[in-house]
C-alpha cells in the first residue's frame, strides 16, 4: 500500500468510529454535557476526571473529530505531493478538506442550538457525506492512475442504487429529530398495520405517524434494491470476485441494521441499539459507496471486448481496440458543441413534458396548506423544477448509455451523441450517475425527503425496470415503465405537502394510462425503426389494428380517471368543462385511429395526428387543474 493508501484507510475506519461515538453522545444525552465549544469547559482543555461519563463521551467525540481533520488535510497534502496529476483523487481530497471543516462549523452550530432536530440531521448528514468521499478515495487509489474504456458498466448503474442506503440513514435521522422512534409499539407492523392511520383531528400525530411510516417503507424498499444488487453481483462471482463479496456484504449489513432497527422499538430506544443501528446504517453506506465506485474502476480495468487476454488498463499492455460501438474516434469539439451534446443526452423535449405535470400537481396541493406564503412556494416550485429537471436529465442520459446499440440502428436516434460519437460512453454514464445524485441530494436538501426518494425511484423504474428489464423483452415495456413518466407530478404533491394523498394518487394514474395511448402513437408512425432495431413494441409484434385498438380501450380509462379525480379531489366546473372537451376530441381520435387500423397509410396518418393532440391534451388538462385549483383558493 501507498502512504496514501494507509492515510485514507485509517481516516476512514477514524470517521466510522466518530459516527458510532457521535450517535452515542446523542442516545445517551451526552450532547450538552460540554458547555463550550470546541473545549468541554473554557480554559480547560482536559475535563475533569471526575467530570462525569457524558462530559467524557463528548470530549472524546470532539477529540476524535479533531484527529479526523489532521488526518483529511494530510491526505489532501499526500494527494497533491502523489498524484498530483490525478484530479479524480486531488479534487475529491480538496473537497474532503472543505467537508471536514463544514462539519466542524455544524458541530458548534449544533451546541449553540442546544442539539435541536434539524442541527443534529444537518450534523449527520454531512459527515455521511463525508464518509462517502472518504470510501471513494481510499477505492479509488487503489486502481491504476490511467485505465482504459474497459467493459461494460451496466453493473454499475445497479450498484449505483444501493447508495439509496443514505436515504433510509436520512429517514431515520428524521425519526429521531422528530421524536417519532416510539411512536409504534410494534415492529414490523405499525399499530398492527401496514397502513397505520392516525387519529382523526390528531394532525401532530398524523406528522408522525408518516414520519416513521415513510421510514420503514424506505427501509423495505432498499433491501429489494440491495436483494436485486446482490443477486447481479452474485452472476458477475467467476469474473469479479471480489465485487460479489461486497455486494452480498452489504446485503448481510443492511438485513442486521434492519433487525436492530426493530430491536430499537422492542427496547425502548436502548442506548445501545441505536448506536448500533446507525453505525451499521453508516458502514452500509460506506459499502455502497465501494461497491459502485468498485465497479466502475473493475469494469475501466477490465480488458475491452475483443481484446487479448491479458490486456486491460492494469497490465501495462495497451488496451486493444475498442467496442463496435466505441470503434469511431471522438472528433475533438468545440465548447459549445461538448455543451449541446450533453444537454442533448438530458432529451430536453421529453423534460419539458414531464415539468408540465408537475407544478400544476404543487398548484393544486396547496389547498392542503392553507397559508403557505407565495414567496416561499415560488421558492419551493423553483427547487423542484430543478431537481426534476437533473433527475429526468439523468434517467435519460443513462438511458442513451444503454440504448446505444439499437439507437445506431434507428433512423431517429441516429444523431444522438453517442451514435453520432460526440459524446463517449463511459463519459455518458458518469454525466447520468452524477446529475441523478445531484438531483437526489438536492431535492433532499431544499425540498424534502418523501420528494428526494420518489424522485430516486422515478430514476430507478425508468433505468432499471423499462430500460434494462422491459423494453427488450416485452410488449408491455411502455405499459408498465410508464410509471416512471407519471411520478412528477406526485413528486410534486410530495414536495408542498410532504406526503402522498389520494388526489396525488390518481394524478399518477391518469398520466400512466395517457403514456401508452401517446407512445403506441408514436410507435405505429416509427415501427420501421422499431422493427430494424430487434425492439418489440406492440405494433411491431401484434399489428396495427392491435395497437390501434389498445389505444381506444386505453384512452376510455384515461378519459374515466379524468373524471373520477375531478370528483375525488373536489375540482370545480372550470377543470369538469375542460377534462369533458378533452376527453371527447381524444376518444374521437382515437376512434378515427382505431377504424383505420387495417389501413398503413391512413393509420399512420392518424397516429400523427393523435400523438400532436396526445401532447396538448395533457399540457391543457394539467393547466385546467391549476387554473381551477387558484380560482377556488
Amino acid at each position: 500500500m501507498t502512504r496514501f493508501q494507509r492515510l485514507a484507510a485509517a481516516t476512514v475506519f477514524a470517521t466510522f468510529l466518530l459516527v458510532v461515538i457521535g450517535v452515542a453522545v446523542r442516545a445517551t444525552d451526552s450532547g450538552l454535557a460540554c458547555p463550550h465549544w470546541p473545549g468541554c469547559f473554557e480554559g480547560q482543555f482536559l475535563p475533569a476526571l471526575d467530570a462525569g461519563f457524558q462530559v467524557w463521551v463528548e470530549w472524546i467525540h470532539r477529540t476524535v473529530a479533531a484527529v479526523i481533520g489532521f488526518l483529511i488535510l494530510g491526505m489532501a497534502v499526500f494527494a497533491v505531493l502523489d498524484h498530483r496529476r490525478q484530479r479524480s483523487i486531488v479534487i475529491p481530497s480538496i473537497l474532503a478538506v472543505l467537508l471536514v471543516g463544514f462539519q466542524a462549523y455544524l458541530g458548534g452550530r449544533t451546541v449553540q442550538l442546544g442539539n435541536t432536530g434539524a442541527s443534529v440531521l444537518a450534523h449527520l448528514t454531512t459527515a455521511m457525506a463525508l464518509v462517502g468521499v472518504l470510501v471513494y478515495l481510499l477505492v479509488r487509489s487503489s486502481y491504476p492512475a490511467r485505465l482504459g474504456s474497459g467493459g461494460s458498466q451496466r453493473f454499475t448503474l445497479l450498484a449505483a442504487f444501493a447508495a439509496a442506503t443514505f436515504g433510509v440513514l436520512l429517514f431515520g435521522a428524521n425519526v429521531t429529530a422528530r421524536s417519532a422512534g416510539l411512536i409504534f409499539p410494534d415492529w414490523p407492523l405499525m399499530n398492527g398495520s401496514v397502513l397505520p392511520i392516525a387519529p382523526d383531528g390528531r394532525e401532530d400525530l398524523a406528522v408522525l405517524f408518516n414520519t416513521h411510516a415513510l421510514h420503514r417503507y424506505a427501509a423495505a424498499l432498499v433491501l429489494v434494491i440491495l436483494v436485486a444488487v446482490a443477486w447481479s453481483a452474485a452472476r458477475l462471482r467467476p469474473a469479479q470476485p471480489r465485487l460479489a463479496r461486497l455486494a452480498l456484504g452489504l446485503l448481510a449489513v443492511y438485513v442486521l441494521q434492519v433487525i436492530v432497527g426493530g430491536l430499537q422499538v422492542l427496547s425502548q430506544l436502548a442506548p445501545w441499539t441505536q448506536t448500533l443501528h446507525v453505525a451499521l446504517g453508516a458502514l452500509a453506506w460506506g459499502g455502497a459507496v465501494a461497491l459502485a465506485v468498485g465497479a466502475y474502476y473493475e469494469a475501466r480495468s477490465a480488458a475491452p471486448a475483443g481484446a487479448p487476454a491479458g490486456t486491460g488498463a492494469g497490465s501495462g499492455v495497451d488496451a486493444g481496440p475498442r467496442p463496435a460501438d466505441d470503434q469511431a474516434a471522438t472528433p475533438k469539439a468545440s465548447l459549445r458543441d461538448s455543451l449541446s451534446a450533453y444537454v442533448a443526452l438530458t432529451k430536453p423535449r421529453i423534460i419539458e413534458l414531464l415539468l408540465v405535470t408537475t407544478v400544476p400537481a404543487m398548484v393544486l396541493a396547496t389547498r392542503d396548506v392553507p397559508g403557505m406564503p407565495l414567496l416561499d412556494w415560488a421558492w419551493l416550485t423553483f427547487w423542484t423544477l430543478i431537481c426534476g429537471t437533473l433527475a429526468a436529465g439523468s434517467a435519460n442520459a443513462i438511458n442513451q448509455y444503454l440504448e446505444r446499440d439499437i439507437d445506431q440502428l434507428m433512423a431517429r436516434t441516429r444523431r444522438r451523441p453517442l451514435p453520432a460519437h460526440s459524446v463517449t460512453p463511459e463519459r455518458a454514464v458518469v454525466f447520468g450517475i452524477a446529475l441523478g445524485a445531484i438531483s437526489v441530494g438536492l431535492m433532499a436538501w431544499t425540498v424534502n425527503l418523501v420528494a428526494a426518494f420518489l424522485t430516486l425511484l422515478a430514476i430507478g423504474f425508468y433505468v432499471v425496470i423499462y430500460t434494462i428489464i422491459l423494453k427488450r423483452n416485452t410488449t408491455q415495456n411502455i405499459v408498465i415503465g410508464g410509471a416512471a413518466g407519471a411520478l412528477p407530478p406526485v413528486i410534486g404533491w410530495a414536495a408542498v405537502t410532504g406526503n402522498v394523498t389520494m388526489p396525488a394518487l390518481l394524478l399518477f394514474l391518469i398520466v400512466f394510462y395517457w403514456t401508452p395511448p401517446h407512445f403506441w402513437a408514436l410507435a405505429l408512425r416509427i415501427r420501421g425503426d422499431y422493427a430494424a432495431a430487434g425492439v418489440p413494441m406492440l405494433p411491431v409484434v401484434r399489428g396495427i389494428a392491435e395497437t390501434s385498438r389498445q389505444i381506444g380501450l386505453y384512452t376510455i380509462l384515461l378519459v374515466a380517471l379524468t373524471a373520477i379525480f375531478g370528483v375525488v379531489a373536489k375540482m370545480g366546473l372550470l377543470y369538469a368543462v375542460a377534462a369533458a372537451a378533452l376527453g371527447v376530441i381524444f376518444l374521437w381520435r382515437a376512434w378515427i385511429l382505431w377504424k383505420q387500423g387495417t389501413s398503413p397509410e391512413a393509420s399512420t396518418q392518424q397516429a400523427i395526428r393523435l400523438y400532436r393532440y396526445s401532447i396538448t391534451y395533457l399540457t391543457v388538462l394539467f393547466a385546467a387543474v391549476a387554473l381551477d385549483a387558484v380560482i377556488r383558493l
